[in-house]
């Protein structure tokens, strides 16, 4: 190649080169701007007039396409089921356009606000008064910053499928930081995919302490809020790390973590109010009780129980709960399994892992055993219809009397007793629940596939055969018929009994008066007898400070007619009852009952209930 030949390749090849380099940086541009047309909501909330329990928190809401834009506050909160209806604390709305022009807004209802005459971009300021902490509400003071976030954040609805960013301005005069399953970006900025995974994240602000391990490769994070010592924050994590590892057992292995890793987000607090909630990556824990008076024991509980939700509820999901709705009640049928089996194993991982008793298990039993297998509820609905009254009975309010003591059955106490039943019938064919419910994981959980009755149905057929699987859901999950649990109960070495000399009267009575809605078919209740009846005379006994309700009681035996004479809004007026059979269970191990453990029942047993690493 000669000199002129050489020069103009020279030329060429430079010419290419800042052509590639003008390409290049102009896609760089180009994606940057992408990226951020991609953050649609960003949100700034700060803190100053924290000790009257206010936020104050501003919204910038682009790439807005429509003339008419909808904003609004979530009247659900992802855990929960009823309405809360979180816009009532909110006040103070201003909304302008992107240079600071006001807009005008009409309330097509309670929850909303409509803006037009937009350019683009509308910026949205409130105020939030926010003093409840616990996991559906917000608080605010000069403890913490505790955020659920449906309760702190308006949001654009057309905007879900967006991405947020939202930058919380800490007292650091108070020393906080942020704990959250938001994706951290920078500072105290975080982000959010979208919409649903915004509102999932609950988010702690306080002076905490932190404590963490690693599971294969993901990060276990237990950040705790309270007015301990590091030396009791310690002592608790060993038991959280023991749960941790006996519930992975379960299932095989840790959920695949959003940025690899999971939150405990515990207050431990005076000012807090007991709760516990579960999302998707981490979970809300509160309560008033210190961890040096009584809350090394009494507190791990709940914190069992939500994190067998990162399976049980949070990935192996129903379908009636997916996508999350923030502007309706959300109404499931699963909830016996979601919430009740997740019951069922919140005890049973505590007594694997070593933190509690096997005498102590079983006596927990006593309480739900009695509460779902005698109520008069299981007339009325089966577990699916049970778990349809979550909208009227998860931290709902209503004023008027309602009759839900002979009618409802918690779907947690509900599904804690099929757990029970279901486990033991399975063991009975040398099979277990454990297996069962990594079926369900591997088959609607890792692709996180929502399932419905039908599939659990037809899962535990597909596990246990098909006339296994028949037989619970016609007979247990369809209806409401109890199975032989004082069979089941045996093969483990436990026993089911019946005192039937006492009698049961079917109300409760304090000082003499009835208190809450007498039981249907009752001797009460055949009696006529009604709350906030005054009991001044049981037959030959006339009740008074010295001689209370219950003492009276134990004086008969089922079937004596008594008269009773009753007071009623002013009245005297008298009633005859017979009287009933105690039909209450009492659950104790065989060897409290002076009944032979042999091998069988034990191996049976310890296979059940021993740690599983």
């Amino acid at each position: 190649m000669g000199l002129e030949g050489g020069l103009n390749f020279y030329v060429m090849k430079k010419h290419f080169l800042l052509l590639i380099l003008f390409v290049f940086f102009n896609c760089e541009e180009s994606n940057t701007q992408e990226a951020s047309k991609s953050v649609s909501s960003t949100y700034v909330v700060s803190f100053e007039n924290a000790v009257h329990h206010e936020a104050t928190i501003s919204a910038t809401f682009t790439n807005l396409n429509s003339d008419e834009i909808e904003f609004r506050m979530s009247r659900t909160s992802p855990g929960r089921y009823a309405l809360h209806e979180f816009v009532k604390n909110v006040y103070a709305v201003k909304v302008t356009d992107a240079k600071g022009n006001n807009l005008k807004t009409t309330r097509p209802d309670p929850y909303s606000w409509k803006v037009k005459g937009h350019d683009g971009t509308i910026k949205v300021s409130y105020t939030l008064f926010a003093n409840r902490g616990g996991g559906t509400y917000a608080q605010v003071d000069e403890t913490h910053a505790h955020l659920n976030i449906p309760a702190t954040f308006m949001y654009v609805p057309s905007l879900e499928n967006d991405e947020i960013k939202v930058t919380f301005n800490v007292r650091e005069d108070l020393n906080w930081k942020v704990a959250t399953q938001l994706k951290h970006v920078e500072g105290n900025t975080y982000y959010a995919k979208n919409l649903q995974y915004f509102m999932d994240s609950p988010t702690e602000i306080s002076n905490h302490s932190v404590r963490s391990f690693k599971v294969d490769g993901q990060a276990i994070n237990f950040v705790l809020h309270h007015n301990g010592t590091e030396a009791e924050l310690t002592e608790y994590f060993e038991k959280v790390k023991k749960i941790v590892l006996q519930q992975k057992t379960v299932f095989g292995e840790l959920p695949n973590f959003d940025y690899g890793a999971y939150y405990f987000l515990a207050c431990y607090i005076p000012n807090a109010s007991g709760d516990g909630m579960e999302h998707r990556n981490s979970t809300i824990l509160t309560t008033t009780r210190s961890l040096a008076e009584g809350g090394m024991e009494r507190n791990i509980s709940t914190l069992s129980h939500e994190f067998f939700h990162c399976w049980n509820v949070e990935r192996i999901r129903p379908q009636s709960l997916e996508p999350f709705d923030f502007e309706e009640a959300n109404m499931s049928g699963e909830l016996w399994f979601a919430e009740g089996f997740t019951s069922y194993y919140t005890h049973l991982i505590l007594c694997r892992a070593g933190l509690e008793s096997f005498e102590s298990f079983i006596n927990g039993q006593i309480g739900a055993f009695n509460y779902v297998w005698n109520s008069p509820g299981r007339n009325f609905f089966n577990p699916i219809e049970m778990s349809y009254q979550a909208p009227f009975v998860d931290a709902a309010r209503s004023i008027d009397p309602v009759n839900k003591s002979n009618t409802f059955i918690s779907y947690y106490s509900y599904g804690d007793m099929l757990g029970l039943a279901l486990d033991l019938s399975l063991r009975e064919k040398e099979l277990n629940l454990d297996d069962y419910m990594k079926l369900v994981w591997n088959t609607f959980g890792t692709n996180e596939t929502p399932y419905t009755v039908q599939d659990l149905h037809s899962t535990l057929s597909e596990y246990a055969g098909k006339e296994f699987g028949d037989y619970f859901f016609n007979n247990y999950i369809y209806k409401s018929d109890m199975p032989d649990m004082e069979r089941l109960f045996s093969n483990v070495g436990v026993s089911l009994t019946q005192d039937k000399s006492k009698v049961a009267f079917g109300a409760n009575v304090r000082d003499g008066k009835i208190s809450g809605n007498t039981r249907i078919e009752s001797s009460a209740y055949n009696a006529g007898l009604e709350n906030g009846d005054k009991i001044i005379k049981f037959d030959d006994f006339a009740l008074s400070d010295d001689l209370d309700f219950n003492t009276v009681l134990n004086k008969f035996k089922p079937d004596d007619e008594v008269i009773i004479v009753y007071e009623r809004l002013g009245k005297t007026r008298e009633t005859k009852a017979i009287l009933q059979e105690d039909l209450s269970y009492t659950i104790s191990p065989y060897e409290a009952s002076g009944l032979e453990l042999d091998d069988k029942k034990k191996q049976a047993r310890d296979a059940w209930l021993n740690s599983k690493e």
